[in-house]
């Protein structure tokens, strides 16, 4: 096996391995990137929706109180209010969800499914969580949720949820007395869940992973083929000249000229040992022949 062959074996063997590794890791590194960035799209939505949630309690509740009075309004809701605004929203984004989840809803609308009712036991058998985000595979492709707690804080909520008697008799007419009551201060009843597609995310990822992976080894093929021309030029020439003026030298032509190689690298050197050694041989057969 010639220097050439060996030396291209050991860098393409190294290579391989290098791919490799950069190829677990980059992989690794875009995916967790896709993830993150949309985990950062969901909680923007979510603070959008506790934005809205904030303004129609400060805003909208005290506008509408003697409506109330005389018709439920669900505009004073900010569940509801919430939700219809993102409604509108999937009108431009059909694959984002938003959905105030509970295990006991008032509108049956947001009875939460099973994977949601799952998150909701979760806050509950762990109150100290404050988030949970779970990846799932929908008919539409990947998707990732981020829910948070849904907890009874304002005494002022358990007005229409504690009983159907204490609710307000117009909520009552719309909704009925069966659903939504029982609520406790400090229980979790729910969790808000916001749903954002990954398919455009992961997508963009594996289209990265894959020009980095090609630029990659095209690097290498220029790397290889530069070094190539060097094993070439400085190496293997220089060794095989040498080699094959050695050669006439030992079959006793006597015209083979000096290699001379300039420099303080190795193969100067090796040319210089070549040429003290001929002039030594020359001399001994001189000796010889007188």
């Amino acid at each position: 096996m010639g220097l050439r062959t060996k030396f291209n074996l050991i860098l393409f063997l190294t290579f391989t391995l290098g791919l490799g590794l950069s190829a677990l890791l980059t992989h690794r590194i875009v995916q967790e990137n896709a993830q993150e960035e949309v985990l950062q799209n969901a909680r923007v939505m979510m603070e959008n929706a506790l934005a809205i949630r904030g303004f129609t309690v400060r805003e909208i509740r005290p506008l509408l109180a003697m409506q109330m009075k005389r018709q439920f309004l669900p505009h004073s809701v900010p569940s509801f209010v919430a939700q219809e605004n993102f409604r509108i929203m999937q009108a431009q984004f059909p694959d984002y969800t938003y959905k105030e989840a509970a295990l006991n809803p008032t509108n049956l609308k947001d009875r939460a499914a099973d994977w949601e009712a799952d998150i909701i036991n979760e806050f509950r058998n762990h109150p100290q969580r404050e988030e949970i985000v779970v990846r799932r595979e929908t008919p539409l492709g990947p998707s990732l949720s981020l829910a948070k707690p849904l907890t009874i804080k304002d005494p002022g909520c358990l007005t229409c949820h504690s009983t159907p008697e204490a609710a307000p008799q117009t909520m009552i007419a719309q909704y009925g007395p069966n659903n939504g009551f029982g609520w406790q201060l400090g229980e979790t009843i729910g969790a808000q869940i916001v749903s954002v597609p990954m398919a455009v995310p992961l997508t963009r990822a594996q289209e990265t992973f894959t020009t980095f992976m090609m630029a990659l080894v095209a690097v290498f093929v220029g790397v290889m083929i530069i070094l190539n021309i060097m094993l070439h030029m400085l190496v293997i020439r220089p060794v095989m000249k040498i080699s094959r003026m050695a050669s006439q030298v030992s079959m006793g032509q006597e015209d083979v000229p000096e290699y001379v190689r300039r420099g303080n690298d190795e193969i100067a050197s090796l040319s210089a040992s070549f040429n003290r050694m001929r002039r030594s041989l020359e001399n001994a057969i001189k000796l010889l022949d007188d």
